[in-house]
């Protein structure tokens, strides 16, 4: 039998298997192709570990499909966030870091190197235990603890002392944690403070609409936010989704959008290769490492800025770069006035303009008309006339609407519309 443990070296691998049976999701043993079979009820047994109170499955003629479902009515916190609890370590780690924070119990307590590893020794001795550390390894660890802000190394003369940090309390701003830890980036940073500070505490937010996948992009996420600050390049890997492999790309990250409506994250990028800003899913990206300063990056930024006008999503160019203009004109009956609301609550960088008691025009300049498409089919036993620029995607909308009617068994479509 197989053995598995539920401890995680490599992020990045339980990422994609995540991705691949719960966000893209529903793959059976059979048809997952990438690794083993063995592999595949390994990080399957993994999962459950963590989520089983949120595993489903189906039956079909393809096999059994495992799927993660969740009532965001009987929880507040996103359980994707255990996935990043459960990092590897050796014993040597774990012995280790307990040793030091006892020696370390306190902000007062501030020793030099040497008298850290004299008191490890004795701990060591005491309890008969066969590990060694050299100075080499306690110094490492320390610093590491250090840059992670656990430990404060300070100078006193030709001394170096280390002692541990003030601890600080959560009580006060717990709910602001908690808020954050489920709406904003990186979210999972709140979630491991909520945790240190209260970890038995019930969250007070339920929510209608809660995107939980962004979880699994965390690290990559933060680590666009660190070179958007350091105004750095970074290199890292895109693989679009339905292709075989990866490939490796340098851009220079300007924005994130999140998407209010499904939780999805973009990040506006300058690519130096082809000159263009373009966007990416934050979830086809993987593998990023902060390069070079790039010296024009606040340039970059200013015309994204004066590009965002004329974004209705995330595409910043369309076909020839140039704002295409997008016009409906729509019925609104007796009583309808939430039709209106409605219209100004949604309609984005576009304008509204009345033309009678029942007739409200939609206009707006912008990159990409297919974006509008989607949002514009909503109103569509209103709608009383298009103009679009794009010709092509107009008679395409039209031709759509047609094949519509023809389904329902309406032959003159135009007449009854």
């Amino acid at each position: 039998m197989s053995s598995y443990s539920e401890l995680v070296k490599n992020f990045e691998k339980i990422r994609a298997y995540m991705r691949d049976f719960y966000v893209y999701g529903f793959k059976s043993r059979e048809e997952y192709d990438r690794k083993s079979a063995r592999s595949y009820d390994d990080e399957r047994r993994r999962m459950e570990s963590w989520l089983g109170e949120h595993m489903r499955f189906v039956r079909t003629t393809d096999g059994k499909n495992v799927f993660i479902s969740i009532d965001s009515r009987s929880g507040g916190r996103n359980p994707l966030y255990k996935a990043w609890k459960a990092k590897s370590f050796t014993d040597g780690d774990i012995t280790l870091h307990f040793i030091l924070f006892d020696i370390l119990y306190a902000p007062s307590v501030a020793l030099t190197l040497s008298q850290i590893m004299e008191q490890i020794d004795t701990y060591l001795c005491k309890f008969s235990c066969p590990k060694v550390f050299d100075e080499s390894t306690i110094r490492k660890k320390l610093k590491e603890y250090e840059k992670e802000g656990l430990v404060i190394c300070e100078k006193q003369g030709k001394r170096v002392l280390y002692h541990v940090a003030d601890s600080v309390s959560l009580e006060e701003v717990s709910d602001a944690l908690d808020f954050f830890s489920e709406v904003l980036p990186c979210g999972v940073i709140g979630s491991f403070m909520i945790e240190r500070g209260n970890a038995a505490k019930d969250s007070l937010f339920s929510f209608k609409h809660h995107y939980i996948n962004a979880a699994l992009d965390s690290e990559v996420l933060a680590t666009l936010f660190l070179a958007m600050r350091q105004k750095s390049v970074v290199h890292l890997k895109n693989q679009r989704r339905g292709t075989q492999s990866p490939i490796q790309i340098s851009i220079v990250p300007l924005r994130v959008f999140i998407s209010a409506q499904s939780g999805r994250q973009h990040v506006l990028a300058y690519l130096p290769a082809g000159g263009k800003i373009l966007s990416y899913r934050i979830d086809y990206l993987s593998e990023p490492k902060i390069a070079d300063s790039f010296p024009l990056f606040d340039e970059m930024r200013a015309k994204l800025d004066k590009m965002q006008p004329y974004m209705w999503g995330v595409n910043c160019g369309g076909e020839n770069g140039k704002p295409e203009r997008v016009e409906f004109t729509i019925y609104v009956g007796q009583g309808e006035e939430y039709i209106v609301r409605r219209l100004y609550r949604e309609k984005r960088n576009g304008s509204i303009e009345k033309l009678d008691d029942h007739h409200y025009r939609f206009s707006a300049m912008v990159y990409d008309t297919n974006e509008l498409t989607p949002w514009i089919r909503t109103f569509l036993c209103r709608i009383t006339r298009l103009n679009f620029d794009n010709r092509t995607i107009e008679n395409q909308f039209k031709r759509d609407i047609q094949e519509m009617y023809h389904m329902y068994g309406i032959d003159a479509g135009e007449e009854n519309a």
